[in-house]
């Protein structure tokens, strides 16, 4: 990987978008040498977003799986319930 400032990107943004696109490298930029954001291939971005949505699964389904099981035992409020003791 490859660190930048956002000044070489604002200067060379064409020359970096291919180096990531065609030559599978991957960029950090940085800002007053604080790591700011990435630039990765639109293949890699997807990859990201595939791990990260099912880590995302991962962590929601014993939540989801909890909040039915209050359902089950009468744990819950219905939202009408909640409005009226809101006085919505």
């Amino acid at each position: 990987m490859i660190t930048v400032s956002s000044e070489e990107v604002r200067d060379g943004l064409g020359e970096l978008i291919n180096r990531v696109a065609y030559g599978g490298e991957r960029i950090m930029v940085t800002r007053r040498g604080k790591k700011m954001v990435g630039i990765v291939s639109v293949e890699e971005m997807e990859l990201l977003e595939a791990v990260l949505d099912a880590i995302e699964d991962e962590i929601d389904i014993p939540l989801v799986k909890e909040r039915l099981a209050e359902i089950e035992r009468g744990e819950c409020v219905s939202l009408e319930h909640l409005k009226i003791e809101l006085g919505l």
